[in-house]
């Protein structure tokens, strides 16, 4: 009885950690997992420069499309550029500017949005480096991150309402809006899809396999000899 209740307590731990760990993982090799929406984001926040794709790392919209696209890293070549979501109900509201802009307060509903607003903790009229009122899990995950830029980060959403324009991210101020692709010159950070370390068990997994082995383990103990 001693080595089931060792067992069960050992399978709750697990389950626990796995519950407790945050939504953003190293994987290493500039690799970070995004658990949430199961892609992998480029830890280098300006790798176009990094790599010497381009002096300062800003690009049009197509040229921005085109270098996540032909981008090769960790053995993976299915790299792209984030998504944005242009009806994010979750928004505060929509100023008057022109183009059109979301209150980045609780837009969460994109990939680009939700890393910056949710993971890193960047508010309306707040750059995401100013981690005042930043939980503890979101000063530790913009920490995983290298070279953020307090600017436009062009997403992979075109905007389907006004020919010539895509949706971008304002960091400095957590503002969400759609730009002209060929005149503006902004940032940008790839993702892929899916998990480098995918062959390696969940915690939530692994906690239920050792669930399933005490059980296994109970089962055979009650039967008459």
């Amino acid at each position: 009885m001693k080595t089931l209740k060792a067992w069960v307590a050992a399978a709750t731990m697990v389950a626990l950690s796995g519950a407790a760990q945050a939504a953003l993982i190293d994987r290493g090799g500039g690799l970070i997992y995004d658990t949430t929406r199961n892609i992998i984001w480029l830890a280098d926040m300006n790798y176009a420069k990094t790599s010497g794709f381009d002096s300062y790392g800003r690009m049009n919209w197509s040229t921005a499309t085109v270098w996540a696209d032909n981008l090769v890293v960790g053995g993976f070549n299915d790299w792209r550029l984030p998504t944005l979501n242009p009806a994010d109900t979750t928004c505060s509201g929509i100023t008057n500017d022109v183009p059109p802009q979301h209150l980045g307060t609780g837009c969460t509903g994109g990939e680009l949005s939700g890393l910056f607003v949710s993971d890193l903790g960047n508010k309306a009229n707040e750059s995401v480096l100013n981690q005042v009122d930043d939980t503890a899990e979101q000063i530790a995950n913009l920490a995983l991150f290298s070279n953020v830029q307090v600017n436009n980060y062009w997403s992979g959403t075109s905007n389907s309402q006004s020919l010539g324009q895509a949706w971008s991210f304002r960091t400095s101020d957590g503002v969400q809006g759609s730009d002209f692709e060929s005149l503006n010159q902004f940032y940008a950070v790839a993702v892929r899809p899916g998990d480098v370390a995918a062959s390696v068990p969940e915690p939530q997994t692994l906690a239920l396999a050792l669930l399933a082995l005490c059980a296994t383990v109970v089962a055979r103990r009650r039967q008459p000899a």
